[in-house]
Formats: C-alpha cells, structure tokens, sequence
C-alpha cells in the first residue's frame, strides 16, 4: 500500500487528518477524512467516455450516514438504511453545488462522488469536511477538475468566528450566523446559511473568514495531489468542433439576438417564442446533412450566441430582458386568506412567479421524528416546497419530491424560523409553485410570512426573500448587479444570491458563484443592493397583511395547558391508556402528556373551547383531593345487591353501601337507583391502608330531617 497522509490545523489543538492509499484503491480516487471519532470515505469514479449526445455534465453525489458509526441500528422494519434522509440530500446539495461549476465544459463523462460518515461523534457536525473528503478523492484521481476546492461551516457564536464549532458549542452559545462556506484557492464558490438578523457587513466578514481557512486546506489538497502522482489528468475528447458552423451561426444569429433581448418583453413565452424562431430561420440555412452530423454542435453554439447576446446588451446598453432597472423588483400583488379551509393561506405574485402556501396547526402528535446517526429529535416547524411542472409550462408528469424542492423549501424554512413564535402548535407550511419565472424560493418565504399571519401565529416579525443575479465581463471589467432575477438571468448571468430577512437583518442566505475572484467590494455591493429590494418587499407585503390576525379561525385547533404533579400522570392516562382515551373520545379533543422536570404538562387540543372546558374539568376531577365532608354529586355506574358504585368526581369511584343509601333499611336494591341517575353523596371518610372511599346518601337524608 502506498498509503498518503497529510494534516489541516483548524486551530485550539484541532486537526483534521487526511489519508489515501488504504481504503477503496478500486475507485479512481478514494479519502478518508478523519476529525476526532468523526470519519468520512469519500469516493470517486467516472466512465471513460461519455455518452452520445451528453452535451452537460453528469455529476451525481451521494452522501450517507451509516448508522452504525454512531454504534445504532436503524428504527425502520428493515433495520437497515433506506432510502436519502432529507438531511443527507442536502450535504450532497452542498458538495454538488461547490464541485459541479469546477469541472471543465467540454467533460461530459459519468461521474459519481460517494461521502459516508464510517464513524461519528455525536459533538461534531460531519456535513462541514463532506466536501473536503470529495475534493480529496478528485484530487487523488486522474479525473479532469478545476480543483481543488475545500468547505468549511463558519458560525459566529458569543461574538466570536469560529471554523467548523462543534454541536455543543452551536446548542450552548449565542449563534448569530451559521454559514457553510465553499471555495478554492481563487474565488468563493458557494455560501448557504441561517443568520439571526445580522448585518450584511457581519455577514461578509464571516465569509471572508471561512475564505481565509478554506485557501489553507487547498494548499494542503495540492501537496496530497502532487505525492499522489495525479497532478496531471486523462486526456478526454468529449466534443468536437466546426468552427465554420460556429462562426456562421453566430454571424446569422447573434445581433438577431440582441434586438431580441432590446425588446425588452416581460412575457418569456412570447420571447421564448422570439429567439426560437431566429434558431429556426438558421437552421433554415443548414442542409439536412448538416443538421444531422452536427446536431450536438448546433446546441451549443445556439447556446452560447444567446448567452452572449443577452449579456452584452445588459453590459452594453444596461437593459434587461424585461425592460425592468438593474435594482427593480417585479410588479407584487398578493392576498392572504385565499383558501376558506386551511388554517392559514397566502397567493404570493411577483412577475411571472407564483406560490399559494398553506398553514396547517397541529398536535405534538404530528411532530415529524428526525432519526439520523447524529441528530435525533422531533421537528415541530415543517416547510414543504413543491415545484410542479405546469408552474413552467411543462407537459411531465410529477415524479416524486426532487431533491432541487428539498434544497428550495430548506432555504424557506431556515429564513422563517427563527421568526415563529414559541408555540405549543406543530406548524407545517406547503408552497406550492402554480408559477415560475424565477426566484420561486423568494416568493415562499414572503407567501409563508403571509400565511402564519393569516392563520393568527404572532410571529416576531416579516420576512422577505429576494435573489440577487451578476454579470460580468472578465475583459472589460464591467459588471452590473441585478436585483429580482428572472429565469433567464439566474441561467445565463455569473451568480444566484439568495438573501431573506426582515427589517433589521439577514435571516438566511444562499449564493452560487460561477466566476473566479467575487471580490468583498462587490459582494458588499450586491448585498446591499439586496437590502434595498428586501425592505421594498416587506413595503408591498405590508399593504396586503401587516400584522397577524388578533385570534385564530374558527376551524384551528384551539389549546389549553395545564400543569399538574408529576405522580398524577398515570391516573389521568390510566391502566393501557384507557382513561385518557376514553376522555379523548367523550370531548371531542386530543390530549397530549410529557414530563417537564417534577411536573406533567398537559396540553388539550380541540377545535371548539366547549371540548376543551370539559377535558379541562375531567382532569381537574382527576387530580383533585377528596375532601373528608364535602358533599358531592355522584353518577351511579353500576349496581350491585350490596349496594352501588358511584363516580363521585372524575376517575374517582367508590361504593355506596346499601346501608347508606336511605334513613331506612333496604333489604334489596331493586328500585331503589338507576344506571346513570345522579344523587348527592357525603365524603365520610378514606381508608388509609386501601384508599378507599366511604360514602354516604343517608347522613345527607338525616341532616335534612
């Protein structure tokens, strides 16, 4: 074995440990990153060549948690891992993000990144060294990548920057920002992360932090890659040229192009509509031969003359494709309380994209059980995104949440979260996209915003979305910032910069970067230019619902705590759970019990107070004190020929003597009481060794006479 070994200090005594050599030698690249107890195989391959008619790059990441790194077996019936936890595509969202724009253009050959946490520490977080292991084992292949890259999570706790803090340090400190930061030596690459309304010069300066470490860890990446003897890459010929087609298409298209993209039209079908027809008029002038020997060239010449038409007209003349300035946000229009039937509703509309979000209230009972290697606790703040295909014309039937609606609806959830109310609700927020001309992430986190205020929840304040777009051009040096960007411009232009927050700061953000060197003036410059468009967000959202609804509607789910003490549990919940069931049944409610130190808390779930009022006044019976001559209205429940069980208070029997029913002797029970016939009884006294209760109808019947 030719095994490789190389070190990264992150500082305090840290040391991530990089191998090679040792493990997977049958993959074209294989690492092992190593950080205390916390280990991760990282593996590449790739086919040789591509395949016919691949004009992209097909990159597929895998990451996964084996269960047994932490020393646990799966929960499921299998008892075996099954399919990608929601947590582990997102990790593989990341890695994808940061290596995808790093291989080369012209490489379309198969290739399949594999990340697996083989051992865990339940203090550290993997998903921060996922990439780092990636960029490992590309860095030991012959695989051709524009590498390497590193990623590191930086997270502003107490005051202080800290690279890849551990989990108790995040649980116990004051975490202002939590940033997962990708780069190589050159440029950042990619940024995704949740702020507690942080200012966007706290926010540069964290990524510029990570920035500083990430250059660290390539440099030791490019030691492992020249020791490993892979420094120079396969040669691969995935495309080939005619560099006369190339130049008579774009003599044909390109100014057609431009007035096109001068039009300025708002509707992208019907500009869609434009540019096909001048691929068409050329396609026109192309013999059949031709179009079929290089139908794959035709593509991406098309590709790139549309690309850079559009981009110089925007540099150039300082028009976008709508006709909107480089920092106007699209027409808004939106109403909250669409939908009459789910607790809470909101139609967002900025532009040509859509979401109708829905908020549902429900129970601890619905709480969603994260069980994963590292983390393991129940979510109560749920958001699902759902992209369908209609929302951009397409005639697909949906297959399945994709892992792009997952990346999407978490972005949405980490901006609004930290804004929801401490509430004893399950709250769980549906986006669907009926819409999509970019920007549909945005215009989740403004409808989710919208909708908890339609639905009551007084949350601490609004929050808004906005994605930032950038074009530049690396031989001028001009560029200009685009502010609400469409479909076209995220596709075409050199950034995707997500940043949500309220009024006074940054809640979350997401950056993709497809150029080298974004510089702090310029990143600067785009997050304050997203500011701008934010608050004017949060302005139109304003005139639609500018504060939570005063009380829930109607149909919510009302609730009801109460605390009791701790040794009353099992009697309200009572043998097999019969009495709380039994109670659930008769009220209408449902009744969730959990232990809070010496304490139960107890909370009543109903859509009507009447069904709360009586759970209310069951328990209370329940946990009550008899007291020794009180006197008590009793339902009898069945009887005997000695006599009479009667419920006194509620879950408190005891037995009616026959002796004690009348001032006279009964010599049998016939006649003298009925099933469910209320009566008045006294409290005599409690049998100290049995518990048992001694009542009586006659000392009341006495004391009348």
């Amino acid at each position: 074995m030719n095994v490789i070994k190389k070190t990264i200090d992150l500082g305090g005594g840290r040391i991530v440990e990089i191998e090679t050599g040792r493990l997977a030698k049958q993959a074209d690249g294989a690492a092992v990153i190593k950080y205390g107890n916390t280990m991760l195989l990282a593996t590449v391959c790739a086919d040789k060549n591509a395949k016919e008619g691949v004009d992209f790059m097909p990159l597929t990441i895998e990451y996964r948690e084996n269960m047994a790194s932490v020393g646990r077996i799966p929960g499921s019936f299998f008892k075996r891992e099954g399919r990608s936890t929601d947590d582990e595509i997102l990790v593989a969202r990341l890695i994808d993000r940061a290596l995808r724009p790093l291989f080369p253009d012209d490489f379309h050959a198969n290739v399949v990144v594999q990340v697996t946490l083989i051992s865990g520490d339940l203090n550290e977080m993997p998903d921060a060294l996922a990439c780092l292991g990636a960029s490992a084992a590309l860095a030991v292949s012959d695989i051709p990548f524009n590498g390497p890259i590193s990623e590191v999570r930086v997270a502003k706790i107490d005051g202080k920057l800290i690279i890849n803090p551990s989990i108790s340090q995040v649980k116990d400190g004051a975490t202002t920002i939590d940033l997962i930061v990708a780069a190589s030596a050159e440029s950042i690459i990619m940024v995704e992360g949740e702020m507690a309304e942080v200012s966007e010069a706290d926010m540069v300066e964290a990524i510029i932090f990570a920035d500083e470490m990430i250059k660290k860890q390539v440099a030791v990446l490019k030691e492992l890659e020249a020791e490993a003897g892979k420094t120079v890459k396969r040669t691969y010929t995935h495309e080939t040229h005619n560099e006369e087609l190339r130049a008579k298409l774009n003599a044909f298209c390109f100014d057609r192009c431009k007035e096109v993209a001068g039009k300025q039209l708002a509707d992208k079908h019907q500009r869609g509509d434009l540019f096909d027809a001048i691929k068409e008029e050329f396609l026109a002038t192309v013999s059949d031969e031709d179009k079929k020997a290089y139908a794959f060239q035709l593509g991406l010449y098309w590709h790139d003359v549309e690309k850079n038409a559009v981009r110089e007209v925007m540099l150039t003349e300082n028009k976008r494709l709508d006709g909107r300035k480089m920092d106007e946000v699209r027409p808004i229009w939106s109403e909250a309380g669409y939908l009459p039937g789910p607790h809470g509703s909101a139609l967002f509309t900025r532009g040509e994209t859509q979401s109708l979000t829905t908020v549902t209230l429900g129970t601890k009972l619905d709480a969603q059980l994260i069980d994963g290697a590292i983390f393991n606790y129940d979510k109560k703040f749920l958001l699902h995104y759902n992209f369908p295909p209609f929302s951009t014309g397409e005639a697909r039937t949906p297959r399945g949440t994709s892992r792009r609606e997952v990346g999407h609806g978490n972005l949405a959830h980490r901006a609004l979260e930290k804004m929801v109310p401490e509430t004893p609700y399950v709250i769980r927020i549906v986006s669907d996209i009926l819409e999509s001309n970019g920007s549909s992430s945005m215009a989740t986190v403004c409808a989710g915003t919208l909708a908890m205020m339609d639905a009551g929840l007084k949350i601490k304040k609004a929050v808004s979305g906005i994605a930032m777009g950038l074009i530049t051009n690396e031989e001028t040096g001009k560029y200009v910032i685009l502010s609400d960007i469409l479909g076209d411009e995220d596709h075409l232009g050199d950034m995707d910069f997500k940043v949500c927050g309220t009024a006074d700061g940054i809640t979350a953000c997401q950056m993709d970067i497809k150029i080298k060197g974004l510089s702090r003036e310029l990143l600067a410059a785009a997050l304050e230019q997203a500011k701008r468009g934010r608050l004017h967000i949060l302005g139109e959202m304003n005139k639609t619902l500018s504060a939570p609804r005063e009380d829930y509607k109607p149909h919510a789910p009302r609730v009801e705590q109460i605390m009791i003490e701790k040794e009353y549990i099992g009697a309200i919940i009572g043998p097999g759970g019969k009495v709380i069931q039994e109670m659930q049944k008769e009220t209408g409610t449902t009744i969730v019990i959990e232990e809070v130190g010496n304490q139960g808390k107890i909370e009543i779930f109903s859509p009507n107070t009447e069904g709360i009022d009586a759970a209310v006044r069951r328990i209370k019976g329940i946990v009550a004190v008899p007291e020794i001559g009180d006197v008590y209205e009793a339902t009898v429940k069945s009887i005997m020929p000695y006599g009479a069980f009667v419920e006194f208070m509620p879950g408190k029997q005891g037995l009616l003597h026959i002796s004690e029913i009348s001032n006279k002797r009964l010599e049998t029970m016939e006649g003298v009481l009925k099933e469910n016939e209320v009566i008045k009884v006294k409290l005599l006294g409690i049998d100290n060794k049995t518990g048992k209760f001694k009542l009586s109808r006659k000392a009341l019947l006495e004391a009348a006479e």
